[in-house]
Protein backbone atom coordinates (compact mmCIF):
# COMPACT_ATOMS: atom_id res chain seq x y z
CA UNK A 1 0.00 0.00 0.00
CA UNK A 2 1.25 3.24 -0.95
CA UNK A 3 2.25 5.73 1.91
CA UNK A 4 2.83 9.13 1.02
CA UNK A 5 6.39 10.43 2.35
CA UNK A 6 6.20 13.12 5.48
CA UNK A 7 8.54 15.09 4.13
CA UNK A 8 7.04 16.03 0.51
CA UNK A 9 6.09 19.65 1.50
CA UNK A 10 9.78 20.28 3.18
CA UNK A 11 10.98 22.67 0.65
CA UNK A 12 11.76 20.53 -2.28
CA UNK A 13 8.74 22.11 -4.44
CA UNK A 14 7.90 25.84 -4.74
CA UNK A 15 4.67 26.89 -4.62
CA UNK A 16 3.37 30.30 -6.40
CA UNK A 17 0.03 31.88 -6.53
CA UNK A 18 -2.03 31.40 -9.77
CA UNK A 19 -2.42 35.15 -10.87
CA UNK A 20 -4.95 36.69 -8.51
CA UNK A 21 -6.74 33.68 -7.42
CA UNK A 22 -6.50 31.81 -3.82
CA UNK A 23 -4.94 28.25 -5.18
CA UNK A 24 -1.30 28.17 -5.29
CA UNK A 25 0.43 25.39 -7.74
CA UNK A 26 3.99 24.00 -8.05
CA UNK A 27 5.92 25.50 -9.81
CA UNK A 28 6.43 22.45 -11.81
CA UNK A 29 3.57 19.58 -12.61
CA UNK A 30 3.44 16.33 -14.20
CA UNK A 31 1.85 15.82 -17.42
CA UNK A 32 -0.15 12.51 -18.64
CA UNK A 33 -0.03 13.27 -22.14
CA UNK A 34 2.60 10.30 -22.85
CA UNK A 35 3.64 7.32 -21.07
CA UNK A 36 -0.15 6.62 -19.34
CA UNK A 37 -1.96 5.06 -21.96
CA UNK A 38 -3.46 1.56 -22.40
CA UNK A 39 -0.18 0.58 -24.06
CA UNK A 40 1.99 1.66 -21.46
CA UNK A 41 3.27 -0.35 -18.41
CA UNK A 42 0.85 0.27 -15.49
CA UNK A 43 3.30 -0.35 -12.31
CA UNK A 44 5.26 2.09 -14.01
CA UNK A 45 2.68 5.01 -14.20
CA UNK A 46 1.86 3.91 -10.40
CA UNK A 47 5.59 4.59 -9.43
CA UNK A 48 5.63 8.18 -11.74
CA UNK A 49 2.69 9.48 -9.63
CA UNK A 50 3.68 8.20 -6.53
CA UNK A 51 7.59 10.00 -6.99
CA UNK A 52 5.80 12.99 -8.39
CA UNK A 53 3.84 13.02 -4.94
CA UNK A 54 6.18 12.31 -2.90
CA UNK A 55 8.56 15.64 -4.59
CA UNK A 56 6.19 17.80 -3.75
CA UNK A 57 3.86 17.67 -7.14
CA UNK A 58 0.78 18.63 -6.38
CA UNK A 59 -1.05 18.98 -9.56
CA UNK A 60 -1.82 16.49 -12.27
CA UNK A 61 -2.63 17.49 -16.06
CA UNK A 62 -4.83 14.97 -17.73
CA UNK A 63 -7.12 15.48 -21.10
CA UNK A 64 -10.21 13.35 -22.67
CA UNK A 65 -8.14 12.25 -25.40
CA UNK A 66 -4.92 11.21 -23.83
CA UNK A 67 -3.47 7.85 -24.25
CA UNK A 68 -3.47 5.82 -26.34
CA UNK A 69 -6.36 4.55 -26.92
CA UNK A 70 -8.32 7.66 -26.18
CA UNK A 71 -9.21 7.94 -22.53
CA UNK A 72 -6.57 5.29 -21.45
CA UNK A 73 -4.68 8.08 -19.48
CA UNK A 74 -7.78 9.46 -17.40
CA UNK A 75 -8.68 5.82 -16.83
CA UNK A 76 -5.37 4.40 -15.66
CA UNK A 77 -5.66 7.79 -13.46
CA UNK A 78 -8.28 6.37 -12.30
CA UNK A 79 -7.24 3.19 -11.00
CA UNK A 80 -4.26 5.02 -9.01
CA UNK A 81 -6.83 7.46 -7.52
CA UNK A 82 -8.48 4.21 -6.10
CA UNK A 83 -5.84 2.13 -5.28
CA UNK A 84 -2.99 4.43 -4.45
CA UNK A 85 -4.00 8.10 -3.35
CA UNK A 86 -7.43 8.55 -2.77
CA UNK A 87 -6.76 9.71 0.65
CA UNK A 88 -4.65 12.48 -0.58
CA UNK A 89 -7.09 13.92 -2.86
CA UNK A 90 -7.57 17.16 -1.39
CA UNK A 91 -4.01 17.21 -1.91
CA UNK A 92 -3.68 17.12 -5.33
CA UNK A 93 -5.14 19.40 -8.36
CA UNK A 94 -6.40 17.26 -10.73
CA UNK A 95 -7.42 19.03 -14.20
CA UNK A 96 -8.54 17.51 -17.66
CA UNK A 97 -9.34 19.49 -20.82
CA UNK A 98 -11.65 19.00 -24.03
CA UNK A 99 -11.30 20.17 -27.47
CA UNK A 100 -10.24 17.82 -29.36
CA UNK A 101 -11.01 14.83 -31.66
CA UNK A 102 -12.58 12.35 -28.77
CA UNK A 103 -15.45 10.74 -29.75
CA UNK A 104 -17.15 10.00 -33.71
CA UNK A 105 -19.64 12.48 -34.87
CA UNK A 106 -20.48 15.68 -34.51
CA UNK A 107 -20.54 15.79 -31.16
CA UNK A 108 -17.33 14.61 -30.06
CA UNK A 109 -14.94 17.44 -30.64
CA UNK A 110 -14.75 21.32 -30.88
CA UNK A 111 -15.78 23.94 -28.36
CA UNK A 112 -19.72 23.20 -28.09
CA UNK A 113 -21.73 23.10 -24.74
CA UNK A 114 -23.12 19.54 -25.81
CA UNK A 115 -19.18 18.38 -26.08
CA UNK A 116 -17.57 19.91 -23.34
CA UNK A 117 -21.07 18.31 -20.46
CA UNK A 118 -20.67 15.09 -21.88
CA UNK A 119 -16.52 14.95 -22.08
CA UNK A 120 -16.45 16.12 -18.83
CA UNK A 121 -19.02 13.71 -17.44
CA UNK A 122 -16.48 11.19 -19.11
CA UNK A 123 -13.91 12.30 -17.51
CA UNK A 124 -15.03 12.73 -14.33
CA UNK A 125 -16.14 8.45 -14.66
CA UNK A 126 -12.68 7.62 -16.21
CA UNK A 127 -10.88 8.96 -13.20
CA UNK A 128 -13.29 7.91 -10.53
CA UNK A 129 -13.59 11.81 -9.61
CA UNK A 130 -16.76 13.93 -8.32
CA UNK A 131 -15.08 17.24 -9.52
CA UNK A 132 -11.78 18.14 -11.28
CA UNK A 133 -10.07 21.09 -9.71
CA UNK A 134 -9.14 22.85 -13.34
CA UNK A 135 -10.97 22.51 -16.66
CA UNK A 136 -9.89 23.83 -19.63
CA UNK A 137 -11.21 24.09 -23.54
CA UNK A 138 -8.28 22.82 -25.09
CA UNK A 139 -8.12 24.94 -28.01
CA UNK A 140 -10.44 27.75 -30.05
CA UNK A 141 -13.17 26.31 -32.54
CA UNK A 142 -13.69 28.97 -34.97
CA UNK A 143 -17.40 26.99 -35.37
CA UNK A 144 -18.47 27.53 -32.11
CA UNK A 145 -19.50 31.42 -30.38
CA UNK A 146 -17.03 31.63 -28.22
CA UNK A 147 -20.08 32.92 -25.37
CA UNK A 148 -21.50 29.35 -26.36
CA UNK A 149 -17.87 27.66 -25.04
CA UNK A 150 -17.03 30.15 -21.75
CA UNK A 151 -21.04 29.85 -20.86
CA UNK A 152 -20.29 26.08 -20.65
CA UNK A 153 -17.44 26.24 -18.88
CA UNK A 154 -19.15 28.65 -16.51
CA UNK A 155 -21.92 26.23 -15.84
CA UNK A 156 -19.24 23.63 -15.32
CA UNK A 157 -18.39 25.33 -12.01
CA UNK A 158 -21.90 26.28 -10.92
CA UNK A 159 -23.12 22.40 -11.11
CA UNK A 160 -19.30 22.03 -9.20
CA UNK A 161 -17.92 19.52 -11.73
CA UNK A 162 -15.08 22.07 -11.76
CA UNK A 163 -13.30 24.10 -9.17
CA UNK A 164 -11.66 26.46 -11.75
CA UNK A 165 -11.71 26.70 -15.61
CA UNK A 166 -8.83 27.36 -18.22
CA UNK A 167 -8.11 27.65 -21.33
CA UNK A 168 -5.43 26.20 -23.64
CA UNK A 169 -3.68 27.35 -27.47
CA UNK A 170 -5.53 30.71 -27.42
CA UNK A 171 -4.24 33.19 -28.26
CA UNK A 172 -3.56 36.74 -26.97
CA UNK A 173 -6.54 38.45 -28.26
CA UNK A 174 -8.66 34.87 -27.88
CA UNK A 175 -7.80 34.96 -24.55
CA UNK A 176 -8.60 38.60 -23.36
CA UNK A 177 -12.31 38.17 -25.25
CA UNK A 178 -12.73 34.84 -23.21
CA UNK A 179 -11.86 36.50 -19.59
CA UNK A 180 -14.01 39.23 -20.06
CA UNK A 181 -16.89 36.98 -20.91
CA UNK A 182 -15.93 34.68 -18.03
CA UNK A 183 -15.50 37.16 -15.36
CA UNK A 184 -19.11 38.53 -16.73
CA UNK A 185 -20.17 35.01 -15.99
CA UNK A 186 -18.96 35.67 -12.41
CA UNK A 187 -16.06 32.43 -13.29
CA UNK A 188 -12.81 34.15 -13.47
CA UNK A 189 -10.35 32.81 -15.79
CA UNK A 190 -7.58 30.99 -13.43
CA UNK A 191 -4.79 29.97 -15.81
CA UNK A 192 -4.06 29.17 -19.52
CA UNK A 193 -1.91 26.44 -21.33
CA UNK A 194 0.58 27.49 -23.75
CA UNK A 195 3.50 25.65 -25.61
CA UNK A 196 6.44 27.40 -24.50
CA UNK A 197 9.93 27.01 -24.89
CA UNK A 198 13.20 28.23 -25.82
CA UNK A 199 12.45 27.61 -29.22
CA UNK A 200 8.86 28.65 -29.42
CA UNK A 201 8.44 32.00 -27.75
CA UNK A 202 5.08 33.43 -29.20
CA UNK A 203 3.75 33.73 -25.86
CA UNK A 204 6.14 36.55 -25.18
CA UNK A 205 4.43 38.81 -27.68
CA UNK A 206 1.30 39.67 -26.13
CA UNK A 207 -0.10 36.57 -24.44
CA UNK A 208 2.05 37.15 -21.11
CA UNK A 209 0.83 40.66 -20.62
CA UNK A 210 -3.11 39.49 -21.57
CA UNK A 211 -3.29 37.24 -18.77
CA UNK A 212 -1.23 39.76 -16.52
CA UNK A 213 -4.14 42.31 -16.89
CA UNK A 214 -6.85 39.52 -16.53
CA UNK A 215 -5.31 38.33 -13.78
CA UNK A 216 -5.06 34.86 -14.38
CA UNK A 217 -1.64 32.26 -14.45
CA UNK A 218 0.31 30.22 -16.80
CA UNK A 219 1.44 26.59 -16.87
CA UNK A 220 3.72 25.90 -19.98
CA UNK A 221 3.77 23.03 -22.24
CA UNK A 222 7.00 21.12 -23.92
CA UNK A 223 8.96 23.47 -22.11
CA UNK A 224 11.85 21.14 -23.63
CA UNK A 225 10.80 21.35 -27.25
CA UNK A 226 9.55 17.48 -27.78
CA UNK A 227 12.77 16.62 -26.34
CA UNK A 228 14.98 18.77 -28.54
CA UNK A 229 16.37 20.89 -25.80
CA UNK A 230 17.82 18.11 -24.10
CA UNK A 231 21.51 16.50 -24.49
CA UNK A 232 19.86 13.82 -26.21
CA UNK A 233 20.74 15.71 -29.17
CA UNK A 234 24.51 17.15 -28.66
CA UNK A 235 26.03 13.99 -30.51
CA UNK A 236 23.34 13.75 -33.17
CA UNK A 237 20.37 11.76 -33.42
CA UNK A 238 20.09 9.04 -31.48
CA UNK A 239 18.49 5.92 -32.83
CA UNK A 240 15.72 5.31 -30.44
CA UNK A 241 14.82 9.12 -30.19
CA UNK A 242 11.91 11.11 -30.96
CA UNK A 243 13.36 12.30 -34.09
CA UNK A 244 14.59 9.17 -35.33
CA UNK A 245 11.26 7.62 -34.75
CA UNK A 246 9.50 10.54 -36.36
CA UNK A 247 7.23 10.75 -33.26
CA UNK A 248 6.15 14.26 -33.03
CA UNK A 249 9.43 15.28 -34.05
CA UNK A 250 11.04 15.40 -37.52
CA UNK A 251 14.45 14.61 -37.98
CA UNK A 252 14.87 17.42 -40.43
CA UNK A 253 14.71 19.47 -37.49
CA UNK A 254 17.99 18.76 -36.13
CA UNK A 255 20.23 20.69 -38.65
CA UNK A 256 23.74 20.81 -38.00
CA UNK A 257 23.04 24.19 -36.87
CA UNK A 258 20.38 23.50 -34.55
CA UNK A 259 23.46 20.95 -33.25
CA UNK A 260 25.97 23.61 -32.73
CA UNK A 261 22.97 25.49 -30.92
CA UNK A 262 22.55 23.34 -28.76
CA UNK A 263 26.05 22.33 -27.56
CA UNK A 264 26.26 25.96 -27.14
CA UNK A 265 23.65 25.60 -24.72
CA UNK A 266 24.43 22.59 -22.91
CA UNK A 267 27.65 24.69 -22.47
CA UNK A 268 25.56 27.35 -20.36
CA UNK A 269 23.67 24.89 -18.74
CA UNK A 270 27.31 23.01 -17.67
CA UNK A 271 28.76 26.46 -16.15
CA UNK A 272 25.37 26.71 -14.36
CA UNK A 273 25.92 22.83 -12.77
CA UNK A 274 22.35 22.22 -14.68
CA UNK A 275 21.88 20.04 -17.58
CA UNK A 276 20.21 21.37 -20.90
CA UNK A 277 16.87 20.02 -19.72
CA UNK A 278 16.82 21.10 -16.61
CA UNK A 279 18.51 24.97 -17.62
CA UNK A 280 15.46 24.78 -20.43
CA UNK A 281 12.50 24.26 -17.47
CA UNK A 282 14.47 26.59 -15.48
CA UNK A 283 14.37 29.61 -18.07
CA UNK A 284 10.66 28.95 -18.73
CA UNK A 285 10.08 29.75 -15.12
CA UNK A 286 12.49 32.82 -14.92
CA UNK A 287 11.68 35.74 -14.10
CA UNK A 288 8.16 34.55 -12.38
CA UNK A 289 6.04 35.22 -15.13
CA UNK A 290 4.83 31.66 -15.79
CA UNK A 291 3.41 30.03 -12.63
CA UNK A 292 4.21 26.69 -13.49
CA UNK A 293 5.86 24.68 -15.30
CA UNK A 294 4.54 21.38 -17.31
CA UNK A 295 6.93 18.08 -17.56
CA UNK A 296 6.30 14.78 -18.99
CA UNK A 297 8.11 11.43 -17.77
CA UNK A 298 8.75 7.98 -18.60
CA UNK A 299 11.36 7.30 -16.09
CA UNK A 300 10.99 8.09 -12.25
CA UNK A 301 14.91 9.15 -12.29
CA UNK A 302 13.73 12.36 -14.72
CA UNK A 303 11.34 13.39 -12.10
CA UNK A 304 13.95 13.54 -9.78
CA UNK A 305 16.22 15.49 -12.15
CA UNK A 306 13.20 17.61 -12.95
CA UNK A 307 12.45 19.17 -9.31
CA UNK A 308 16.17 19.74 -8.75
CA UNK A 309 15.44 23.31 -10.95
CA UNK A 310 13.38 24.57 -7.98
CA UNK A 311 16.33 25.58 -6.38
CA UNK A 312 18.08 27.05 -9.28
CA UNK A 313 15.45 29.27 -11.32
CA UNK A 314 17.40 32.33 -11.03
CA UNK A 315 19.59 33.39 -13.98
CA UNK A 316 22.22 36.16 -14.17
CA UNK A 317 21.84 38.94 -16.79
CA UNK A 318 24.97 37.48 -18.36
CA UNK A 319 23.63 34.14 -18.60
CA UNK A 320 20.09 35.15 -19.92
CA UNK A 321 21.97 37.43 -22.76
CA UNK A 322 24.20 34.35 -24.10
CA UNK A 323 21.58 32.38 -24.33
CA UNK A 324 19.84 35.17 -26.25
CA UNK A 325 22.80 35.51 -28.32
CA UNK A 326 22.83 31.89 -29.04
CA UNK A 327 19.31 31.67 -29.74
CA UNK A 328 20.03 34.38 -32.30
CA UNK A 329 22.56 32.73 -34.57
Amino acid sequence: MYCAEENRYDGRMQYKKCGNSGVYLPRVALGLWHNFGSVDPYENQRALIHKAFDSGITLFDLANNYGPVYGSAEENFGRIMEQDMRPYRDEMIIASKAGYDMWPGPYGNGGSRKYLMASLDQSLKRMKLDYVDIFYHHRPDPDTPLEETMGALSDIVRQGKALYVGISNYSAEQTKAAAEILKKNGTPLLIHQPKYSMLNRWVEDGLLDTLEEAGAGSICFSPLAQGMLTDRYVNGIPADSRAAREHFLKSNSITPEFLEKIKKLSEVAAERGQTLAQMALSWVLRGDRVTTVLIGASKVSQIDDNVKIIGHLDFSEEELQRIECILAE
